[in-house]
């Protein structure tokens, strides 16, 4: 195996300790970009023989040194991205430059916090074991760790040193940097032809600039820049008039963009944010600013298992919770910005009326079939159980727990199937059910099979990464018959007499929400979903890859199957997923940061819509961090944008009391026009292609670029110079207000109230703000002697205390923080419905990994968590009778400040939160009245005795449906037999 490398480049490093570990030889042979290879222009560059060469660095070293727990694999890969896409072009900026500037600097040292923090818990960067990813950081931070003149950049991370000095020691390591024969203190070879980490579609940190890489203009760029910025508002179509009512218009591009629509149960996380709905949202402002005629639809999907087991966890009915969650996943979107066109629901007559048109069209095209599948039967209820609605004794030998659900154990792990249980019981009215044949309905996908292979092959090439190897996963396992239908009330009626107590699964039903949804809006959903050809209709849709089976195969094979003129999606932008610090992102356990969360850290939306985009799962894995989250917005939103356009105001308007001045340009102005038309066009491009986090990147590099031009022209000393130089500093001022509209422009898609104060200091309409996607480029934005507006600044500093205290009050799961806020008010300690959800998903994680390994120091840890969960939950349930006085005082303030919002506004939105606090207080305070009964609550007990029968009685009358009433008759015995108890002491 040869290295083929130049001289002193810190890459060679990783894959001569890799060679090292694995005990391989490898040969040295110094070469330069000139040099002929068949591939990019990357060095070093690994042949392992005639077939096999890797042009990345961290593909070898993962060749070389493949990671042994697989489990692991992942997260080793994801810092290794981490490692050649922020860390390495962040130390390579430090490095190269003679004056580091303030905002580089900020960048490297929040690169290496998160590292120490990751050191501060773990032996190796990924855990006890060094892997791949130790190899690739190591070598990178090489010359900071042993250069005196750099190494102040880790002088406050004792971790990183302390784990460098770990791996300086070991042999394998010294011998590679003998063997490298290079000097810490450079100077440093490039990485590539471009002097910059040449890797697809993952970019270097937003508002990083590389001064390394040498710039250079053709005269005919130059010209071109002149060109446009003459003629560049001339050449822009008339923009679209903006209708309530947005049906496709003939001769304009029409863009249908939907969201993944957010499951009803529970609330939305950041990484479901970004995946989804501010992913959509960001490219929906974009194709608006480029007069696309754009219709943004979304809502939440209702139906199904999950809706009813909430539903019967809290005591309400289905359409109840779905009423809840609604309002809840609303009043997130609102405060986040989203800019939906309509936000609807599928719980809808349109939604139930389209999915039955769609099904009988299957049917009557030969597509479905049926076959029979033992369920079990609760003859009380007169209804099918599904395994979430049915419990008993564990089948498994040795185990026979009396609490293990249909589907799994949660004491011994093992999967279950519902008819094995011993003792089933009805969850709903704990009688015995009994196994029963089901015959329910298939779509056979097998046979749609090679339409849906050849529709793919036609347009994968529009999707991302993550959307193309999803489907191809599919489809190289071919595809079979799939259950359309099952036995569940809360859902879509199957049309045909023979299943009309069936309803439709809600993986059918649930992408046709879409085209119910624009019914809801447009009550023309035809003219979107079903095209006239004359009309040029694109259809996007933006999700997190375990949604996209359902967008690029079952709802296809569906519409393909009814053989309408269905429009099928032409782009999926599919994300991967967003972790949470170490962990993941989850909502069944209650992990990280929510949308309510983010309301309450003080942190504005537009800063949260810019991190959240800046670190957007595009191509890998990506983690949320408290810390980066501060220093992207101190550095790039604060010091690098909020300081050039605030400044370049702010001369305006001192300097020429807001008048824009005349300008006299030299060619060094249509030189820094030619160099910020790259980065519009590189914007439109990328923005084109679903890449937004790329995008963004572009956006942050035109401010590096209007920064660069005030600081090198320093019109505040042309100013006071000969009148070729006053004309010279005037010109240099007018230019950088003009780049401060184009950036007020291009930022709108990711901080739309950031860019609405913009337009109010530049005092210009939203007309003047587009872009031409045909030929992106800066032109006059703002006509010689406009009045701008009072300058503002546009952003705050967030202080370390700040995220030090969200780091503390974030972290773990929800129930570990409501132990630990002990806050009754909240629910907090006593919160028996929290306890009994992070238990169920501890239960889940603790199942996977018996799974996965016999190794019991595996698993031990996380089920020494379940059995604290449980004795929490125990804890909870036996709370002493002094917190209900606590918690009636709760009720009564939470109920006086409902009062209040409801006097002050109607805007449901607002208030709506406030009540579900409300009604989750009532909720605790009547689990704590009915634990303990005394004689002192008697009379408790028999006003919710009233209460709780009025409300059965209501029931009855408002349906004949036995499964909606019967859990609230429970209730009522329940408490009729408490108050016996109390009655008795």
């Amino acid at each position: 195996m040869k290295i083929y490398t130049n001289n002193n480049n810190t890459s060679t490093l990783k894959l001569l300790i890799a060679a090292n570990l694995a005990g391989k030889k490898l040969e040295l042979q110094k070469s330069t970009f000139e040099d002929q290879f068949s591939g990019p222009k990357c060095l070093p560059l690994l042949e392992v023989d005639e077939e096999l060469t890797f042009f990345s660095s961290n593909a070898a070293v993962q060749y070389l040194f493949p990671i042994l727990d697989l489990s692991k694999n992942g997260q080793c890969q994801q810092m290794q991205e981490w490692e050649a896409t922020r860390l390495q072009p962040a130390v390579a900026n430090v490095l190269s430059a003679k004056t580091v500037p303030a905002d580089v600097k900020q960048v490297l040292q929040s690169l290496v916090l998160v590292l120490n923090e990751l050191l501060k818990k773990h032996k190796y960067i990924i855990g006890d074991k060094l892997s791949a990813a130790d190899i690739s950081i190591w070598s990178t931070l090489y010359p900071l760790l042993y250069n005196e003149e750099s190494k102040s950049y880790l002088s406050e991370c004792s971790y990183i040193l302390q784990w460098a000095e770990e791996l300086n020691k070991a042999k394998a390591f010294q011998e590679a940097v003998k063997q490298w024969g290079g000097n810490p203190k450079g100077p440093f070879s490039n990485i590539s032809a471009l002097g910059t980490p040449q890797i697809t579609n993952l970019p270097t940190p937003a508002g990083s600039p590389d001064d390394s890489v040498p710039v250079s203009v053709s005269q005919e760029e130059a010209d071109l820049a002149q060109e446009n910025w003459l003629n560049g508002l001339k050449n822009l179509q008339a923009p679209i008039k903006q209708e309530k009512l947005v049906l496709p218009v003939k001769g304009r591009k029409n863009v249908l963009i939907t969201s993944a629509l957010p499951y009803v149960n529970n609330i939305p996380h950041l990484g479901n944010i970004i995946g989804c709905v501010l992913s959509a949202d960001i490219f929906a402002r974009y194709c608006r600013l480029c007069d696309y005629n754009t219709l943004y639809i979304s809502g939440t999907d209702e139906y199904g298992t999950a809706t009813e087991t909430k539903a019967l966890e809290e005591g309400v009915t289905p359409r109840q919770i779905c009423d809840k969650y609604y309002e809840i996943h609303n009043s997130v979107y609102r405060w986040f910005n989203i800019g939906f066109d309509y936000f609807g629901r599928t719980s809808t007559p349109e939604q139930t009326q389209i999915v039955q048109k769609l099904f009988l069209k299957v049917l009557d095209n030969g597509f479905m079939s049926t076959q029979s599948v033992e369920q079990l039967f609760c003859e009380k209820c007169e209804r099918f159980l599904a395994d979430r609605f049915v419990e008993g004794t564990c089948p498994h030998p040795g185990c026979a727990y009396d609490g293990a659900r249909g589907d799994q154990c949660d004491k011994c792990g093992k999967l279950i199937n519902a008819i094995e249980l011993i003792e089933p019981k009805c969850k709903v009215c704990a009688h015995r059910p009994t196994v029963r044949p089901s015959e329910q309905l298939f779509i056979e996908l097998g046979q749609l099979e090679p339409s849906i292979r050849s529709w793919i092959s036609s347009v994968e090439g529009n999707w991302s990464g993550p959307a193309r190897a999803v489907s191809r996963a599919w489809l190289r396992e071919g595809l079979r018959a799939r259950a359309v239908t099952r036995d569940l009330k809360w859902g879509v009626p199957v049309p045909l007499e023979k299943y009309k107590h069936k309803v439709f699964y809600v993986w059918f039903d649930a992408p046709v929400g879409y085209t119910s949804i624009t019914q809801c809006a447009t009550k023309q959903y035809e003219k979107w979903w079903k095209p006239d050809k004359d009309y040029d209709v694109k259809l996007y849709q933006f999700m997190a890859k375990d949604n996209v089976p359902f967008h690029a195969i079952m709802f296809p094979a569906s519409v393909i199957g009814a053989n309408e003129g269905h429009k099928l999606v032409d782009y999926i932008f599919a994300t991967e997923y967003l972790n949470y610090e170490e962990g993941k992102f989850s909502k069944s356990r209650g992990v990280g940061v929510f949308g309510t969360d983010a309301q309450e850290t003080g942190i504005p939306s537009d800063v949260w819509r810019f991190y959240l985009a800046s670190i957007r799962p595009e191509t890998s894995d990506s983690s949320f961090n408290w810390t980066e989250l501060c220093t992207r917005n101190n550095s790039e939103l604060l010091n690098n944008l909020g300081n050039f356009c605030h400044r370049s105001l702010s001369f305006c308007a001192n300097t020429f009391k807001g008048k824009i001045p005349e300008m006299s340009f030299s060619n060094t102005d249509y030189v820094l026009f030619a160099l910020v038309n790259r980065e519009v066009v590189a914007y439109v491009q990328n923005m084109e292609k679903g890449r937004l986090r790329e995008a963004l990147r572009h956006v942050m590099s035109v401010s590096r670029l209007g920064n660069q031009h005030m600081q090198s022209e320093q019109p505040w000393v042309l100013l006071k110079g000969s009148p070729e130089e006053k004309i010279r500093g005037s010109t240099a001022i007018a230019v950088c207000c003009q780049l401060v509209a184009l950036l007020c422009t291009l930022i709108a898609p990711y901080m739309p109230d950031t860019s609405r104060k913009l337009k109010a200091q530049l005092n210009l309409p939203d007309t003047s703000f587009r872009i031409n996607p045909t030929n992106p480029a800066l032109f006059q934005y703002i006509p010689t002697g406009h009045v701008i507006g009072k300058p503002e600044p546009l952003f705050a500093k967030i202080e370390q205390e700040l995220v030090d205290t969200m780091r503390a009050k974030y972290a773990g799961t929800q129930a570990e923080r409501a132990k630990q806020n002990g806050d009754v008010k909240t629910g907090a300690s006593t919160n028996v419905g929290d306890l009994e959800q992070a238990i169920a998903a501890q239960g889940e994680k603790v199942r996977q990994l018996k799974a996965s390994t016999k190794d019991k120091a595996v698993w031990q840890p996380e089920v020494n968590k379940l059995l604290e969960l449980k004795k929490q939950l125990t804890a909870a349930q036996s709370q002493p009778v002094s917190d209900i006085a606590s918690l009636e005082k709760a009720v009564a303030e939470q109920g006086e400040k409902v009062r209040k919002l409801k006097a002050s506004t109607k805007d449901k939105t607002v208030w709506q939160p406030e009540v579900n606090k409300l009604l989750e207080l009532k909720k605790q305070m009547a689990t704590a009245q009915s634990i303990v009964a005394t004689p002192a609550n008697v009379a408790s007990l028999e006003k919710a005795i009233a209460e709780q029968g009025d409300k059965v009685r209501k029931l009855k009358a408002s349906t004949k449906d036995k499964t909606v009433w019967q859990q609230e008759v429970n209730v009522l015995l329940d408490l009729k037999k408490q108050l016996a108890a109390a009655q008795a002491k």
